[in-house]
C-alpha cells in the first residue's frame, strides 16, 4: 500500500468504529405464539378473473367482449355490488408494487383517469372507490417459466404429440369460456371460473406436465416448480400488506386461483372468503 493511501485506510476503520455496531433490521412480530389454535386474523376472497382487456400474456387467451358496452357494464354493476357485501379493506391486483396501476389509481380517484377495460380497473379500481380505500396495492411478480425445457424434453423422446395433447387441453379450456362469456353476464362467467371444478381442473392440467421427466431430467417438475414458486411468492407479498382485522380481495388471473386459494386456506391466520358466498347471499 502506498503511503498516500494509508492515511485513507485508517479514515474508514475509524469511521467504522465511530458510528458504532451496525444494527440489524427488525420486523414487528405479526404472528401470536399459538397461531395454529387461534382464530384467523384476517379474511380474504380470492377473486379469479379472465383478463377483461384482452392483453394476450398467456399462450391461450379468453377473447373478451368489449366491457365498456352499455350491457356489460351493466353487469360489471352487478358483479362490483355482489363483491362490496365482503366489505374489503383493502384490495390487492395482479400487478407489481411499483407498477403505474398503483398511481393510476390515486389518479382515478382524483378524476384523472378514465376506466379502461382492465378487469384491474372495471372491478379492483371502481369497487376500491366506493369502499373509500386509499389505495390498491400491487403484490404480483414476474418469473420465467421453463416450457421451452418441457418441449425439448418431449421431442428427444418422441413425445412431441403428447405434450401436443396436454397443450390442447389448455386451448379447449379456453375456447369453451369464451363460448360461455357470450351468453352469460360478467358474474356468471366468474362464479363458473370461481368455481371448486373449474379451479381442480385448471391445476390438473399443470400438474400433468409432471410426466415429462425422469431422474435426471425433471422438466416437467421444473416447469411445475416454477409455477408453484410464482404463487407462493405472490402469497407472500399478500401476507407483507394483511393486518389484524383485515378483508382483502385479491384480482388475480383465474389461472392463479387454486394455488393462490390453497395457500390462504391453509394458513390458521386468514378466513377463505369465496365469490359464490357473497353471490348467493345477494339473491
Amino acid at each position: 500500500m502506498t503511503k498516500k493511501g494509508f492515511p485513507l485506510l485508517i479514515a474508514c476503520v475509524w469511521a467504522l468504529f465511530a458510528s458504532g455496531p451496525v444494527k440489524a433490521q427488525v420486523t414487528p412480530p405479526r404472528l401470536p405464539a399459538d397461531r395454529l389454535d387461534g382464530p384467523p386474523l384476517a379474511e380474504v376472497l380470492v377473486l379469479g378473473s379472465y383478463h377483461m382487456g384482452n392483453p394476450g400474456r398467456d399462450i391461450f387467451n379468453l377473447k373478451a367482449d368489449d366491457v365498456l358496452a352499455p350491457r356489460r357494464q351493466a353487469e360489471l354493476r352487478e358483479l362490483v355490488d355482489v363483491l362490496a357485501r365482503f366489505r374489503p379493506t383493502k384490495i390487492a391486483i395482479e400487478a407489481s408494487s411499483n407498477h403505474a396501476k398503483i398511481k393510476q389509481y390515486q389518479d382515478y380517484l382524483a378524476g384523472k383517469y378514465e376506466l379502461g377495460a382492465d378487469e384491474r380497473d372495471q372491478v379492483g379500481f371502481r369497487l376500491g372507490k366506493e369502499m373509500s380505500l386509499p389505495k390498491v396495492y400491487g403484490i404480483d411478480i414476474q418469473e420465467d417459466f421453463s416450457y421451452l425445457t418441457v418441449q425439448d424434453y418431449a421431442k428427444a423422446r418422441g413425445r412431441d404429440k403428447e405434450l401436443e395433447s396436454l397443450m390442447a387441453n389448455f386451448g379447449k379450456a379456453s375456447k369453451d369460456n369464451d363460448e360461455f362469456l357470450k351468453s352469460h353476464s360478467v358474474l356468471q362467467m366468474l362464479l363458473r371460473v370461481n368455481s371448486s371444478e373449474a379451479d381442480r381442473r385448471d391445476l390438473a392440467s399443470y400438474a400433468l406436465f409432471a410426466h415429462f421427466g425422469e431422474e435426471g431430467d425433471y422438466a416437467g417438475a421444473l416447469l411445475l416448480t416454477d409455477w408453484y414458486r410464482r404463487n407462493i411468492r405472490i402469497h407472500t407479498h399478500l401476507l407483507n400488506i394483511i393486518e389484524p382485522g383485515d378483508r382483502v380481495l385479491v384480482i388475480y388471473g383465474y389461472g392463479h386461483l387454486r394455488i393462490l386459494r390453497e395457500l390462504v386456506q391453509a394458513d390458521p391466520t386468514l378466513k377463505l372468503r369465496t365469490l359464490e358466498e357473497f353471490a348467493a347471499a345477494a339473491k
